[in-house]
């Protein structure tokens, strides 16, 4: 055996077959030379033993929500994946009415612009303010280029308009199932119904496996036009393995299905018979292309001329048409001026302002002030669309409102005006079904829905371990081996107030709660620099607070009590100008709360000479 190895390389001849006997005990029969069994490997032809790698580790992708979990609006998403980014939407929120003054909520933008330099695109959904609003906000704090449909692609621009950003912004056209190479991440946009068109889901391809993100859906059979959801490209992705599936929860608590679009024309056009000698006003979302091009063509139908009321809806409609989107018939549009020159009969007038907007056109009507338009017993007004949560109050302050001015009005729970654009249960157990994701975190919705999303998930058989309610701010991180959460990063809510982004935080909202209860009570007096003595007031201005002519008695009172209080200090010899002032707030507010119950804002204003 040394002398094969020494002198010849190559393997020899196999030696003869053993007896049975032999082999069977690993001996040879006498007179035989004893042989090597042949079934192992000489050690000279024996492959080189490789050393043993450690495991490699699963690629992980990071999932940032800044918002839309927990809430009903401001959505938007942050992948990472081996130190790239993409962003998913960015929408605004409406105020709710404890934020006196404030006009819109968007996300807090400070994680994205401490990463700016990995994020590789912002990818939109579809064209509704929750997933496009702050998308201005974002683009005055960093350059991005957008990606989204035609019909997205365009409102967005719209708003970027007003803040001459339009020209500055790179816009990336993208169409269903054509698929898009941003860094390590490879996405593909499948059509969904909705109740705008252009919408879309997103297969997010990357190194540690796929992620399909809704957007809002539903499952429409019979739709407008656009088609049904692409519901065999999502199984295609089913069956080849989707690691995650995040999924529109706004519809979680509804059982079945939800309506077709179609449901709504019928009932409009029973509405349009109802209403044949009156002038019809109908209010909807100024984005919803699909309802107000139903309304056109009821209004052709029926004879009638068509104006449009509210910039937005005048703008959305312009660009939907400009798009192809929207078919309005030659001689059928007209000004909001020229509805006037017609018998009443013969307009129908949409509008904006379904969701009781205070500066929408709807709201003005309501309480007089549209300038063009007078609401009286020969309205016929139809809202369609339903409020969203938080606004409940200001729409039915508008109905009131209407229904004062002796104009008929109709709503979403009084008559089939109005379909949802999400997916009820059964289309959520489809989208799941299909999909077959090995982990689920249900988003778009409050608490409650986004729990009971997550309890649908779990009765299909989803491990519970394999289902995530995220918060705002958290870290998912998904692999292959695992889900976990990461430590949270910054998000929250910025308060926008006219130009003011993030300059009204808590503090702000407490102070114009406090004025609006208590009212403002304000000290004015000129001081001693040097003495502190009283040279002139002091005054008391209030506002808010009590019809000074009927409480003159309160009034003279308060004043005695800062005269004393200002009096005490000149007498103890205090000259901190900030102390002078809390002494003299927490004089007069023991005295006004003990006179009226009531704690207005104090604020003592103390000139020096």
């Amino acid at each position: 055996m040394a002398q094969a190895k020494e002198n010849n390389p190559t393997p020899r001849a196999k030696a003869p077959a053993a007896p049975k006997a032999a082999a069977a005990n690993g001996t040879a029969p006498a007179g035989e030379k004893r042989t090597r069994p042949t079934t192992r490997r000489p050690y000279y032809n024996r492959r080189p033993r490789r050393a043993q790698q450690p495991k490699e580790a699963a690629t992980p992708i990071h999932i940032y929500p800044l918002g839309g979990l927990g809430e009903v609006g401001k959505n938007m998403t942050v992948y990472e994946c081996n130190g790239d980014m993409i962003i998913v939407d960015c929408g605004l929120v409406f105020p709710d009415s404890e934020m006196f003054g404030v006009d819109m909520v968007i996300p807090d933008f400070t994680f994205v612009v401490q990463n700016k330099d990995k994020i590789k695109g912002l990818l939109i959904t579809h064209g509704h303010e929750d997933h496009i609003g702050s998308i201005p906000y974002l683009l005055q704090k960093i350059s991005l280029p957008v990606y989204g449909t035609r019909l997205t692609c365009g409102l967005i621009k719209n708003k970027l308009e007003e803040f001459g950003l339009a020209g500055k912004t790179k816009f990336v056209e993208i169409v269903p199932r054509q698929k898009i190479k941003l860094g390590c991440f490879t996405v593909e946009p499948i059509h969904v119904n909705h109740s705008i068109p252009d919408a879309v889901a997103f297969a997010i391809d990357s190194p540690a496996g796929t992620i399909i993100q809704t957007g809002d859906f539903k499952i429409d059979y019979t739709p407008l036009a656009c088609g049904v959801t692409d519901l065999s490209t999502l199984s295609e992705y089913g069956q080849r393995g989707v690691l995650a599936l995040l999924s529109d929860s706004t519809n979680a608590e509804r059982p079945g299905f939800t309506a077709t679009e179609q449901k709504v024309a019928a009932g409009v056009r029973s509405l349009f018979a109802r209403a044949r000698n009156k002038r019809i006003i109908i209010a909807t979302f100024a984005s919803n292309i699909y309802r107000v091009q139903q309304i056109i063509d009821l209004a052709v139908e029926d004879g009638r001329k068509v104006a449009f009321s509210g910039r937005s809806m005048v703008n959305n409609t312009a660009m939907a048409q400009e798009l192809g989107y929207m078919h309005i018939p030659e001689g059928t549009l007209i000004s909001v001026d020229e509805l006037n020159q017609y018998p009443p009969e013969q307009v129908v007038l949409v509008t904006t302002g379904s969701q009781g907007e205070p500066l929408s056109a709807l709201s003005r009507m309501a309480s007089c002030s549209h300038r063009q338009v007078r609401v009286g017993p020969g309205d016929f007004i139809i809202i369609s669309a339903n409020p969203i949560p938080g606004n409940e109050k200001s729409v039915t302050k508008i109905v009131n409102g209407l229904l004062l001015l002796g104009a008929e009005v109709i709503y979403e729970s009084m008559y089939d005006v109005h379909v949802s654009g999400h997916a009820c249960q059964e289309e959520q157990k489809l989208m799941l079904t299909l999909t077959k994701p090995k982990y689920f975190l249900p988003v778009h919705g409050e608490y409650k829905q986004l729990k009971k999303h997550a309890l649908t998930a779990a009765s299909l058989g989803i491990p519970t371990s394999n289902i995530l309610i995220a918060e705002n701010g958290s870290n998912v991180i998904l692999s292959q081996d695992e889900m976990k959460l990461g430590e949270p990063v910054t998000a929250g809510a910025v308060m926008v107030d006219g130009l003011g982004v993030g300059d009204v935080g808590n503090v702000v909202l407490r102070d114009r709660k406090h004025l609006s209860e208590d009212g403002l009570v304000i000290i004015v007096a000129t001081v001693d620099s040097k003495t502190g003595k009283v040279l002139a007031g002091p005054d008391l201005v209030s506002r808010g607070f009590v019809y000074v002519r009927e409480n003159e008695s309160l009034m003279d009172g308060a004043q005695s009590i800062v005269e004393n209080a200002l009096e005490r200090c000149v007498d103890e010899h205090v000259r901190d100008w900030n102390s002078v002032k809390t002494r003299v707030r927490e004089a007069l507010s023991s005295y006004i709360y003990r006179r009226t119950k009531r704690s207005p804002m104090i604020l003592p204003i103390l000139m020096e000479v």
